[in-house]
């Protein structure tokens, strides 16, 4: 039985050397409530064929590793929303073997993406390092996978609700390149800077696309991460985003709310206390990833021609 799917213009673009852009299913069930989920999601992928790629959209559906899911799809996991449980690395073989459903996370995205021969990735932040983790030793999986993948992953930076200095130290430790895009500090999410300087600054999606193929050519293993600053227009002031921050975690810790439920509480609560500033920015930031992504796919495709 094929448990890895890929859709049929998906599969004939990467057979073709055709530029493809990977997208994350998380976000539709987790990051977002309906219908934004489903509006931003189908906005991601009109942006992606815009820029003259085909956008990849990955979940697990039924018990199948899904690569490019119809709208339908799209549709289902957004309505069901937080119904539909986050799956990384670890879960996928139990969602398999039940024929259970489960929106991917960076990690899991990651690796089916890799599976399926997809270079490029764009999401909105990646996991990280948790703030406390030295007593909690709560860190993402999508550290670990960017070490073992190859693919270039687009985001704004970790999520904000994050230690962003160790989580750019364990990315060190791991041997994972951090690219700032136009930019010598590393993004926040929400807002352009943060208080840290990237590895490497590069100015054009070609220059992204050369140090792929450096890497991979060289034989080393493990992806790229592209740190691509949320648009000056909708970032948000840090001061406002920490004190907002604070505040969610404070009232996390009094729920004792613990392990993957962290993320998708501490970002609903941030907009809440935001008056829905994050929710728009975290839009802007998705759409501003996906258009880096497809120019960044387009230029690694015409170097591997």
């Amino acid at each position: 039985m094929k448990t890895l799917v890929i859709n049929p213009e998906v599969e004939k673009a990467l057979k073709e050397g055709k530029p493809v852009v990977a997208l994350e299913s998380t976000i539709i069930a987790h990051g977002m409530p309906y219908p934004e989920n489903k509006e931003t999601a189908m906005n991601v992928e009109g942006i992606v064929r815009s820029e003259g790629a085909v956008p990849a959209t990955i979940a697990v559906i039924d018990g199948k590793l899904k690569v490019g899911l119809s709208p339908e799809e799209i549709d289902r996991l957004g309505r069901e929303g937080s119904k539909v449980p986050k799956a990384s690395r670890r879960d996928l073989p139990y969602l398999v073997s039940k024929g259970l459903s489960g929106a991917t996370t960076v990690a899991a995205t990651s690796l089916i993406a890799s599976m399926a021969g997809i270079a490029v990735f764009a999401t909105g932040g990646i996991g990280g390092v948790h703030r406390g983790a030295e007593s909690t030793f709560d860190i993402s999986a999508d550290l670990e996978e960017l070490s073992r993948t190859k693919v270039a992953v687009v985001c704004a930076g970790a999520k904000a609700i994050l230690d962003l200095g160790k989580t750019l130290e364990v990315l060190e430790t791991k041997g994972v390149e951090v690219v700032g895009y136009g930019t010598d500090v590393f993004p926040a999410f929400y807002s352009a800077e943060s208080d840290f300087r990237v590895n490497h600054r590069l100015d054009t999606p070609e220059e992204i696309a050369a140090l792929m193929r450096a890497k991979w050519n060289l034989g080393l293993e493990g992806g790229i991460l592209v740190a691509n600053p949320i648009p000056k227009e909708h970032s948000l002031p840090k001061a406002k985003i920490e004190a907002a921050i604070t505040e969610a975690l404070t009232e996390m810790n009094r729920l004792g709310i613990t392990g993957n439920k962290t993320t998708p509480y501490l970002l609903a609560k941030v907009k809440d206390l935001t008056g829905g500033e994050s929710l728009e920015a975290n839009i802007a930031l998705v759409y501003n990833n996906a258009r880096l992504a497809a120019k960044i796919a387009k230029a690694y495709a015409e170097l591997k021609k």
